[in-house]
């Protein structure tokens, strides 16, 4: 399969769907930044874990 035909059927679903697009890339902003913090707030805590001390 050729992707030129690939990349333009994919622009034109985008611009269809311009409000599922918008809404697709926020959550994925929102999951990667949950996820981020989550890791973050894990490894700032485990000096006070157990065994810490």
């Amino acid at each position: 399969m050729e992707i030129g035909p690939i990349i333009r059927v994919a622009a034109r679903a985008l611009q269809r769907n311009k409000m599922r697009s918008a809404l697709t890339i926020l959550g994925i902003i929102i999951g990667v930044g949950a996820l981020i913090c989550t890791v973050a707030i894990g490894e700032g805590a485990s000096p006070f874990g157990p065994g810490s001390g």
